[in-house]
């Protein structure tokens, strides 16, 4: 299996995200800080199915929303110190926002080289669970190079997209 879809995708996401500049989310919505984190704690997840697969161990994927708010925030506040791996702001951005995108990096790397190694293994079946708001509902088994596609094809873009709209003219109605 090739990584470059997810690459791009990866990249799209981390200049979005080294762009700074985004303001603080309306009630219920993520943070920019909160959104690289969730991509972080997912990239962990999705390299430990990675790697099960294969090792050829059976492996259950679950990527809710809901469960991670309490992790979310903890990643945030350990990199918003930059003595615990903040390393400076991004433009426009915060330090924890810098931290974060630094290691989405390093997971998001960690995870292609993964995918990259999968070749006929990609086609094990994993059960997954995807549920993020209404447009992203995945219960079932799936091979796992169909979850990793829809990781990169609907998953990344729409972080992405949430990116964008926490920049000012996207909200201005706020002010």
């Amino acid at each position: 299996m090739d990584s470059e879809a997810l690459r791009r995708a990866y990249d799209e996401v981390l200049a979005e995200v080294a762009a700074g500049g985004f303001e603080p989310p309306g009630d219920g919505e993520l943070s920019a800080e909160q959104i690289v984190a969730h991509l972080v704690a997912n990239d962990e997840l999705m390299s430990e199915a990675t790697e099960a697969v294969l090792a050829g161990s059976p492996f259950a994927y679950y990527d809710l929303d809901a469960i991670h708010r309490p992790q979310l925030d903890a990643l945030v506040a350990e990199y918003a110190d930059p003595g615990a791996g903040g390393v400076g702001p991004t433009a426009g951005g915060s330090a924890a926002l810098g931290g974060l995108a630094d290691r989405l990096r390093e997971t998001s790397r960690r995870l292609c080289a993964l995918v990259d190694r999968l070749g006929p293994a990609a086609q094990t079946p994993v059960e997954t669970r995807l549920h993020e708001d209404v447009d992203l509902r995945v219960d079932e088994t799936l091979p796992w190079a169909r979850t990793l596609d829809l990781h990169a094809r609907v998953h990344l873009p729409k972080h992405l997209a949430q990116l964008r709209a926490l920049r000012p003219q996207f909200h201005a109605y706020r002010a």
